[in-house]
């Protein structure tokens, strides 16, 4: 076993945000609570991960409610549940050495500490060299496997067809559109402002963006799909959903990855009032979620890096500097303020 570990660790003050409450609508900063403890010294098979950068993902709202999901919520007083990228800065495991780049369930705290094996963390090493590290919370983390997996094995796309994608801008759209235009598709997206739909079309090569906060969802569609819609890759629910449903193709496929206009309702969530389309249509709607297809991450990191390496494939983060920023952070996303992949900054890479 090779073991690595710095100077003494007592010295280390590990700062933290828990789950102080459940929200009922918006979360609130009283929902939040800061704390902070030791770091300790680490047992045989132990890390230590100094946090980076830690995704902002609108999933989390989600893992702040009770009840039973895909994934057990986040309790109270525990550490907030965030994937991050993170630097080993002590390791008494064979799996890692000081000075590695990892990715895994690190939370919303300034470090990580536990087994190197933990399943729960699922730390894997991340080259810095192959691509900047916010890469890996975005088309090459788990925003990126979403949008890969959920386009190709739920939604099926074949060269021609044409797909739309709402939350365009946003981490899964962006790389939604992306893939789908390699394989020669007709890409529409729906995004909330001028400046991102500008973004969506002229950075990252959609075919057409409908800018919803400004004009009517369904004149666009009118308008960019006059052949219908085969696929549907929806992040956002409510009444998007409820328009696209009304322009779909017979066999079309509709991917649901997030409702994130449903997420902070106080009252019933809106479901699709025009599902019967579904039936006119013989048409398929089919949840994705990123954790079934863990196995197969290789496969698309493989993929996007090559498009990203031949200039065919770009991302954008939006990255909001320093831990206790999480709260604002995190709102941002359900206030349509985020540009791109939301990212938060923990600490200095170059300092880590």
């Amino acid at each position: 076993m090779s073991i690595s570990t710095p100077a003494p660790l007592a010295t280390l003050t590990n700062h933290q945000i828990r789950l102080a409450s459940r929200p009922v609508g918006f979360p609130k900063e009283s929902d939040w609570l800061s704390t902070e403890e030791a770091v300790t010294e680490l047992k045989s098979g132990e890390i230590l991960v100094k946090t980076l950068y830690l995704s902002i993902d609108p999933a989390m709202r989600g893992w702040m409610n009770g009840g039973k999901s895909y994934i057990r919520p986040v309790e109270i007083n525990e550490v907030m549940r965030a994937g991050g990228i993170g630097q080993i800065i002590a390791s008494q495991s064979d799996r890692f050495q000081v000075g590695d780049y990892v990715s895994g369930s690190v939370g919303v705290q300034e470090y990580w500490q536990g087994m190197a094996d933990n399943p729960y963390a699922g730390f894997y090493k991340v080259d810095p060299k192959l691509a900047p590290l916010p890469k890996y919370l975005n088309a090459l983390g788990m925003p990126g496997m979403t949008a890969y997996f959920g386009l190709l094995d739920v939604g099926q796309p074949k060269a021609g067809e044409t797909i739309v994608v709402s939350g365009a801008a946003g981490a899964v759209g962006q790389t939604v559109g992306q893939v789908a235009k390699q394989l020669g598709c007709r890409v529409v997206g729906i995004a909330g402002g001028q400046d991102k739909c500008d973004f969506v079309v002229n950075e990252l090569g959609f075919d057409a963006c409908i800018d919803y906060k400004n004009t009517s969802v369904k004149d666009g569609l009118k308008q960019h799909c006059p052949n219908g819609i085969d696929v549907y890759f929806d992040n956002v629910g409510g009444e998007i959903l409820d328009i696209v449903l009304t322009r779909i193709n017979r066999k079309a496929r509709i991917i649901i990855c997030g409702a994130i206009s449903q997420y902070n309702n106080t009252s019933e969530i809106k479901g699709p009032a025009n599902y019967l389309s579904l039936l006119v249509n013989r048409a398929r709607m089919e949840g994705i979620v990123v954790f079934d297809y863990v196995q197969r991450y290789p496969e698309a990191v493989q993929a996007m890096s090559n498009w990203m390496s031949e200039g065919k494939f770009h991302t954008r983060e939006d990255i909001v500097q320093g831990l206790e920023n999480f709260p604002q952070a995190l709102m941002m996303l359900f206030e349509g303020k985020n540009f791109g992949k939301l990212i938060l900054q923990v600490s200095d890479e170059n300092q880590a």
